[in-house]
């Protein structure tokens, strides 16, 4: 049987939690859950605005959690400074917008752009694997796999968002299409934004595929049926 990795975003754990200024729900409890139901790592998405997830929830889960953590964050001075501190497991470099309510798109990755491939670098010589969220278009992955990164995420935004059956085989074909090529550069392939548990199955069979990262249906599923079950029914989803 393939094993397509499942990780696990806790943000709007946190976004419940901030909407009180309350302990609870605690984050750490979640990435318990997350690990002991099947996911195989907790994806953290450490915001400049600190709208969920703190600083303090990815300290704390790295040192009273035994299992991987992935951060997602902006390419900025800040943030791979906190990255170097915090020592995540692996890290995706994402757009970021003020008034953004989600991740809109991949990365701008066309032309020259040292800031980016500096902080890629870095983290990557610190031992941590660094992917980049693109959307599913050759300039865009060749740029991110130059750059030096380990990993591609594809965006699966467009996929996500098809309506019928006919518009959303094409945007699956721009996916597998995108994929092909992330493993022919040899790197390793992920995807996720906008997956649930009627979606997700055919961009888990996409060849090559190595991790999918799903957070929001994953917690609003969990609101009727729990965290521990809806992590196993998404991870028997994926396989």
């Amino acid at each position: 049987m393939r094993h397509v990795k499942l990780g696990v975003n806790i943000d709007h754990v946190a976004t419940l939690r901030q909407a009180r200024g309350e302990k609870n729900p605690d984050t750490v409890e979640a990435a318990r859950v997350v690990y002991s139901s099947g996911g195989d790592m907790v994806v953290m998405h450490l915001r400049q605005d600190r709208r969920h997830i703190q600083d303090s929830d990815i300290e704390r889960v790295r040192h009273e959690v035994k299992g991987l953590i992935h951060l997602e964050m902006a390419a900025t001075a800040e943030m791979e400074k906190l990255a170097l501190k915090l020592r995540p497991d692996s890290v995706c470099l994402v757009p970021e917008g003020p008034r953004e309510l989600t991740t809109q798109g991949g990365m701008k990755l066309e032309g020259k752009n040292s800031g980016l491939e500096k902080i890629i670098k870095n983290l990557s010589g610190s031992g941590i694997e660094v992917s980049v969220f693109a959307d599913p278009e050759p300039g865009a992955i060749r740029a991110a796999h130059n750059m030096g990164a380990d990993a591609i995420e594809l965006c699966t935004k467009e996929y996500a968002a098809a309506w019928g059956k006919k518009l959303q085989v094409k945007e699956l074909e721009k996916l597998q299409l995108a994929g092909f090529l992330v493993k022919e550069l040899k790197m390793e392939l992920h995807a996720g934004h906008g997956l649930d548990y009627y979606n997700v199955a055919p961009v888990a069979r996409i060849e090559g595929m190595d991790c999918l990262n799903i957070g929001f249906s994953i917690v609003s599923r969990a609101m009727f049926v729990g965290l521990k079950t809806a992590v196993a029914e998404m991870k028997r989803l994926i396989q």
